[in-house]
């Protein structure tokens, strides 16, 4: 029997690699001769540089960045097993966590980190970019990446913008000549998940601005400078970004990296499984196992556990997800081709048990599942 397991990280307790290698210990208790493939997945979000880098066996590199209020942090970013692609977290630079809540201020943190990511990684020769743009601190549309990378975006004096996104009221022109070279050669594969537009109701400010630590009148402030922003970017660069969707994700990243980057916005998911040749290796599957910490409707809206389950079905293959608990309407992801469900407990604990133990629950878990696979089997073989 040749299995694909496919799974993502368990958040705070197992990398998708070690989630990975949990289930495969708890298949071999019951089907020790099985053909086992493993595949660390993630959806764009946290989680996925780690992933991507165990499944092509690719390195991590460490550098120090400007984070999102300015001071340097230490970020990461990771090339896959070819040296040909360059993996990128945004929030491991400007991520709403490196803001401790009460310093959390949007008007001024700053996405330059992100583009001093991007030049480390142009600097070791990577021309393919995946870039993850969830959970950040900023609001800026990506103007600070595009400061890092050599863009210039200029007042009505001829003076540099300060960072953040309320200086962006004051953008007069962007000047795109001294604009990393390098760039020209690239293609930028943005791992999004939302559909928000840049500006207006539904847009950045006004949907992620509160937790950034935006005030009503700091919204609308917000709002009219991206407004002006999106208007020079189409001036100067003749890039409409204003409606685009997917513009608004992670305070307007989204739009600098399609006016700058002539990036494109993909769904997360969708670019690990074709980057991984997900659907390569369930043409030479018999069943596939995947995994995430929490099971519930919201699988379905770009979580890589529903995307693997769909893609399995093109192929007609079982799935079996391995999870760490379910929630609210989980019954829908069924809907989605997977299945059946094993939840990690075995009775009750608290959460943080589960949670130091998860490995040895996950492969208890899958083992459990794997024989009732096996008594379906010989049941089958009766009928």
């Amino acid at each position: 029997m040749r299995i694909l397991i496919a799974p993502q990280s368990l958040k705070g307790s197992l990398t998708a690699a070690e989630t990975g290698a949990a289930i495969a210990k708890g298949v071999r208790e019951v089907f020790p001769e099985a053909d086992l493939t493993i595949i660390p997945i993630a959806d764009g979000g946290e989680g996925t540089v780690q992933a991507l880098i165990d499944a092509t066996h690719g390195q991590m590199h460490i550098r120090t960045v400007t984070g999102p209020m300015g001071e340097q942090v230490e970020a990461f970013y990771g090339v896959t097993g070819d040296g040909q692609t360059a993996v990128i977290e945004m929030a491991a630079s400007s991520g709403l966590p490196l803001v401790a809540p009460e310093r959390r201020n949007p008007l001024i943190a700053t996405t330059y980190g992100v583009g001093e990511l991007i030049k480390a990684a142009l600097d070791q020769g990577s021309r393919h970019f995946i870039l993850g743009i969830g959970g950040s601190a900023t609001n800026d549309g990506g103007a600070g990446m595009a400061q890092a990378l050599g863009a210039r975006l200029l007042d009505a004096s001829g003076e540099d913008l300060l960072p953040g996104g309320a200086a962006l009221a004051r953008l007069a022109q962007i000047d795109i000549s001294q604009l990393d070279a390098r760039i020209k050669e690239c293609s930028f594969d943005i791992a999004c998940d939302v559909t928000n537009p840049l500006c207006g109701p539904t847009g950045a400010s006004a949907i992620y601005g509160p937790q950034k630590g935006a005030t009503p009148e700091m919204i609308e402030e917000l709002d009219a400078a991206l407004h002006h922003y999106a208007h020079i970017i189409q001036r100067d660069l003749k890039k409409e970004v204003s409606e685009t969707p997917g513009a608004g994700a992670a305070g307007g990243l989204g739009a600098g990296m399609l006016a700058f980057l002539h990036a494109s916005l993909r769904p997360g998911a969708q670019i690990m499984l074709e980057t991984l040749r997900v659907d390569e290796y369930m043409k030479n599957s018999d069943l596939v196992i995947t995994a995430e910490g929490q099971l519930d409707e919201q699988t379905a809206y770009g979580k890589s556990v529903g995307a693997v389950a769909r893609l399995a079905k093109t192929h007609q293959l079982p799935v079996l997800a391995v999870v760490g608990g379910l929630g609210e309407n989980y019954t829908r992801i069924y809907d989605l081709g997977i299945d059946a469900i094993t939840v990690l407990p075995s009775r009750p604990m608290p959460l943080v048990y589960a949670m130091r133990h998860a490995s040895l629950l996950t492969s208890q878990a899958t083992e459990r599942a794997m024989k009732l696979f096996l008594m379906g089997k010989q049941l089958g073989d009766k009928i």
